[in-house]
């Protein structure tokens, strides 16, 4: 075995280490021993040998180790979330994902949109319970000037608006909101499921 060629490699695991530290001691020995042996496999497998041109060739494939890290990191969070639909841990495993592609950037732009409507639409559900005669659905205005709002009870609508649910906005409310929280959830899980796979059959090819 070449000295550069390890001293490349142990340099490149020892950078890879320090931004794991974050997960659990035990997980990183895990990635970085596999690792360790998925670069001398390679690497011992050309027709240079183990050399430090060899292994430098097999690291930038492998990405730079901030990359690589943050991957890491990103499939663990994403683990945690499609194990406990926690929308907290979703969210915080999409936000990971979007900082690496534009389809995490996407997931997490319909996921924040679902979880949103969803909330406001319980929201004001509860509102009309609290705000009888300002909470609702109300239009104002005729023609190009026709106006929509959602409103949760704070301060009064125009004198010439109209509320157009009435009390049907408590249970079309709680209806649509819990089903928009239970399909963004589903939706999420989906995806970072799709991910996670398209991720794995990624490394099984390199």
């Amino acid at each position: 075995m070449n000295d550069l060629a390890e001293k490349r490699m142990n340099a490149y695991l020892e950078q890879l280490r320090k931004r794991l530290r974050g997960m659990r001691a035990g997980d990183v020995d895990e990635i970085v021993a596999e690792l360790r042996a998925h670069i001398v496999e390679k690497a011992s497998a050309t027709t240079g040998g183990f050399s430090s041109d060899v292994v430098g060739s097999t690291l930038d494939a492998l990405g730079t180790p901030e990359d690589l890290a943050a991957a890491y990191v990103t499939d663990e969070l994403l683990v945690r979330a499609e194990v406990s639909r926690s929308p907290w841990r979703i969210l915080r495993g999409l936000f990971h994902w979007a900082s690496l592609s534009l389809a995490g950037f996407a997931v997490l732009l319909a996921t924040v949109s679902g979880y949103s409507l969803g909330i406001l639409s319980v929201l004001a559900a509860w509102a009309k319970l609290l705000h009888p005669y300002t909470a609702g659905l109300w239009r104002w205005g005729d023609g190009d000037s026709l106006e929509f709002s959602l409103r949760l009870g704070f301060g009064m609508p125009p004198a010439s608006g109209r509320e157009l649910l009435g009390w049907w906005i408590v249970p079309l409310g709680l209806l649509l909101g819990c089903g928009l929280l239970v399909l963004t959830t589903r939706f999420a899980v989906w995806s970072v499921r799709k991910y996670r796979t398209a991720r794995a059959l990624r490394g099984d090819a390199r």
